[in-house]
């Protein structure tokens, strides 16, 4: 469905975006991750033929988004992370816009409208105006309004920023149904659980590159090891931090200073943890809790990048 060929992207002397290469199946859902600056953003413009490419090629259907790119947008939809949408506007006419743009009208555009709205979940609300709808059922007409043309390609950036509970719940069951219909899927988010629920495969992006390609499975297999240790602690502080470092044996120790969260990756984090308390007691830490976790995305994510993906 999606194939992305070294793909470069330069502003000025700042490249954004190195060599960037991976593949789509149709019928999958990719989830794309990267900490704030990794690049995706950038990568999803060129995908979408919204921003030109200095080098490389991207195809969608095997077709060449820099030869056809009037006829690849009509395969994709776009789910931008800022509200599309206009305020005074129903949802039932602002879908009916965004379907004229793609070229339905009169009864096949009615029609999908009722199609997409069921799908949303906001039919009984398709005469109200969006300025009157809580973010999260903005989002889900966002959703709608890219759904309408029927794309073959859906593309979603951090869909569910900033919405309460249960509209996230909706947007994602809502995601699932549809990759399950059939309908292949990109998906970047700053929640991992969403793309560890969501998505057969991924790619972590940092600094502009890809460096992690592959299922869930494959990816965790790649970790130092199958669990590490985490500390909850009242006192975290940079000059704790680098006493900490110098334990040996660890093979990466990071934190969430304002959770108060250290986690501390070693080859056998069971007979690590003695050690680890020990250290952290003389830096002076009061700890409020110890726990031995097991790996899973959000812990590759952190080791490759040093971050987490909230970041």
């Amino acid at each position: 469905m999606l194939e992305v060929k070294e793909l470069k992207k330069s502003y000025g002397k700042k490249e954004v975006v190195k060599d960037v290469s991976f593949m789509i199946e149709k019928g999958e859902s990719f989830g794309l991750l990267g900490p704030n600056g990794a690049g995706k953003s950038t990568t999803i413009s060129m995908i979408c033929g919204l921003v030109p490419y200095d080098h490389g090629e991207v195809f969608v259907a095997s077709q060449s988004v820099k030869q056809f790119p009037v006829l690849i947008k009509k395969k994709i939809g776009v789910v931008p992370q800022e509200i599309a949408l206009y305020p005074t506007m129903s949802a039932r006419d602002n879908l009916l816009f965004w379907g004229k743009m793609y070229g339905l009208t009169g009864a096949q555009a009615k029609k999908r409208v009722d199609e997409v709205l069921e799908i949303v979940g906001l039919k009984e609300r398709g005469k109200d105006r969006i300025e009157t709808f809580s973010g999260g059922m903005k989002r889900r007409i966002n959703i709608g309004a890219a759904l309408m043309h029927e794309p073959e390609l859906l593309i979603m950036d951090e869909p569910t920023v900033g919405i309460d509970p249960q509209s996230r719940n909706h947007i994602l069951e809502t995601v699932k149904a549809l990759n399950e219909k059939g309908m292949t899927i990109i998906y970047t988010s700053h929640y991992m659980e969403e793309v560890e629920f969501l998505c057969n495969r991924v790619g972590i992006m940092d600094h502009g590159e890809v460096i992690a390609l592959g299922t869930k499975s494959e990816l965790c297999s790649r970790l130092a090891g199958s669990s590490f240790i985490q500390i909850k602690v009242e006192n975290l502080s940079d000059e704790a931090m680098l006493e900490l470092k110098k334990v040996e044996g660890m093979v990466q120790i990071s934190f969430q200073q304002e959770a108060g969260i250290l986690e501390v990756f070693a080859p056998n984090p069971q007979e690590a943890v003695a050690t680890v308390i020990t250290s952290a007691v003389h830096a002076g830490l009061k700890i409020e809790s110890v726990e031995i976790k097991e790996s899973n995305l959000e812990t590759l994510f952190l080791q490759l990048t040093g971050r987490t993906l909230r970041d």
